[in-house]
């Protein structure tokens, strides 16, 4: 791969709730511009449909502001890189199709994402606050959707280890705060009061799942459980303890990854690790990899909080890259809503 001077890449990432464009200089971020959408609130969850429509509102206006702030005209764009999938296909083709006129429209070529394999390549950003892995690493993907530990030998060449068979890390947190009657986004509510609680206070049982596979609908039913046992003899139960019960529930789910990202160390003689997805960016989680850089000797590697959540800055990464490569598509590109990282 030759790195060549002047690519200016244009990311546009669509693929749930948020709406990101974002602009790089070869691999240098020169803005990063996510809209937020707020309205998913009042139904403790993402609606698709809503979802879809605030994309078509948010999608000019974000493109707009990103060229403005990474000040250059969009004359200049090289590329247009967008994320093709996974995620909820409503949201996803609001994105496709606008990459795709754009591109026709400023006739430069077009290059797809895959939205996990961008969380990975988040760590080959060029910023002086992050570290860069060398090859071989090893990736815990962690978010709303996904949870996987991946063997990074190249920037395209991805081994999945090990993933859920049932709800990702993102849902653990976020049904566990709804079982615990915390409002949505329940999963950093669930974070913040375990920064004031016992992490072991209450013992909640690890799913015995055979090798680097993650289950945590069998800890999402024993925290119900638990908590309908407990109000049953105190209805004031959750209240009195959420800040233990939440200490609790995060220490075992911190425990699940560090257990298996550990046999997975172990097996494959690897010992470059690095974190991406929305919840890597919990602190708890990140202790416990600093924990193993010092216990365990492992090479850690934890992005900065914005290239965490969903950002159009980890799929320009991508573009670049793929960019060096001639990696282009045409434009009878279809979204994926479930897209794997690995064909």
């Amino acid at each position: 791969m030759n790195p060549q001077k002047n690519i200016y890449i244009l990311a546009i990432e669509s693929s749930c709730d948020d709406t990101s464009a974002a602009v790089l200089h070869n691999n240098k971020v020169l803005s990063n511009v996510v809209a937020t959408q707020k309205i998913h609130e009042a139904y403790g969850g993402v609606v698709p449909e809503l979802a879809s429509r605030a994309h078509q509102q948010n999608i000019v206006p974000a493109v707009h502001q990103a060229l403005a702030k990474a000040n250059i005209d969009k004359k200049l764009v090289s590329a247009i890189a967008f994320t093709r999938g996974p995620g909820l296909l409503g949201s996803l083709l609001v994105g496709t199709s606008f990459a795709k006129s754009l591109s026709i429209g400023l006739e430069v070529p077009l290059i797809e994402v895959n939205h996990m394999q961008a969380h990975i390549l988040s760590h080959f950003i060029s910023d002086p606050e992050m570290k860069t892995p060398s090859f071989p690493f090893i990736a815990l993907t962690i978010s709303g959707g996904h949870t996987q530990i991946v063997l990074v030998r190249s920037y395209f060449d991805m081994e999945i280890l090990g993933e859920t068979l049932d709800d990702a890390v993102g849902e653990a947190y976020d049904k566990s705060a709804k079982i615990l009657g915390l409002p949505y986004p329940g999963g950093p509510l669930v974070y913040k009061y375990a920064q004031l609680g016992n992490p072991k206070a209450f013992s909640f049982p690890k799913p015995k799942v055979k090798d680097f596979n993650f289950s945590f609908s069998g800890l999402k039913t024993s925290i119900l459980y638990f908590v309908q046992r407990e109000t049953k003899n105190n209805p004031e139960f959750v209240k009195e303890n959420i800040n233990d019960i939440c200490a609790s529930i995060q220490y075992t789910i911190v425990g699940i990854l560090m257990d298996k990202l550990e046999k997975a160390v172990k097996k494959t003689a690897v010992n470059q690790v690095a974190i991406g997805g929305g919840v890597s960016a919990n602190s708890a989680i990140r202790a416990a990899l600093k924990e193993r850089k010092k216990t365990l000797g492992w090479d850690t590697y934890i992005p900065k909080f914005e290239y965490c959540t969903d950002n159009a800055a980890m799929i320009g990464i991508v573009g670049y890259l793929k960019y060096l490569e001639g990696e282009f598509t045409d434009q009878g590109i279809t979204a994926k809503a479930r897209y794997k990282l690995t064909s």
